[in-house]
């Protein structure tokens, strides 16, 4: 049985949709949303509010949580949706985005993510978006980013049973 599933895609892939219909809609899942609130955004809330609402009511959402320890824990199913507001998350706190070099803290997060994944006791689907097939970035702070999910999606992928990548909304099985 396959325990840990990365699911990659780019932007509107589909890949949250495809995430979701891996685990049962009729019983218990947990779901870790990373995504931060942003209340200078309505846009952005209105993208998490139409996530919220797809979700099944027998799912408990979990935000604003230390997503390793969640992981650690087992359980039931978990779906974490996405790792790419996650470690946006992560740079945000680490002050990565103004420091000459990436903070340790930073590759302390990921690892310890990737750590807990490759030990999980139960069933974990991940999301994440697939950022290394486009353009370079002009700027620092885009190319930092594309590097760190690129590294971070790669360190995943190797400790995960199966790794899909959503293409036009089609599913395409990579592990």
């Amino acid at each position: 049985m396959l325990t840990r599933t990365l699911v990659l895609g780019g932007t509107r892939s589909g890949k949250s949709r495809h995430a979701e219909d891996l685990l049962p809609a009729d019983e218990p899942v947990r779901y870790v949303a990373t995504a931060r609130r942003r209340e200078d955004d309505a846009e952005w809330s209105a993208r998490i509010d139409v996530h919220r609402a797809r979700r099944p009511p027998s799912w408990a959402t979990l935000e604003d949580v230390d997503v390793a320890a969640v992981v650690r824990t087992g359980g039931g199913p978990l779906l974490v949706d996405d790792l790419a507001t996650w470690l946006t998350g992560v740079l945000d706190d680490a002050g990565a985005w103004d420091a000459p070099a990436v903070p340790p803290a930073v590759g302390t997060a990921v690892e310890e993510l990737v750590t807990a994944v490759a030990a999980t006791p139960g069933r974990v689907v991940l999301v994440s978006a697939e950022v290394g097939l486009g353009v370079v970035p002009s700027t620092r702070a885009g190319r930092l980013f594309r590097d760190e999910l690129g590294a971070l999606n790669s360190a995943l992928a190797a400790v995960c049973d199966e790794v899909v990548l959503l293409v036009a909304g089609l599913p395409l099985r990579l592990k």
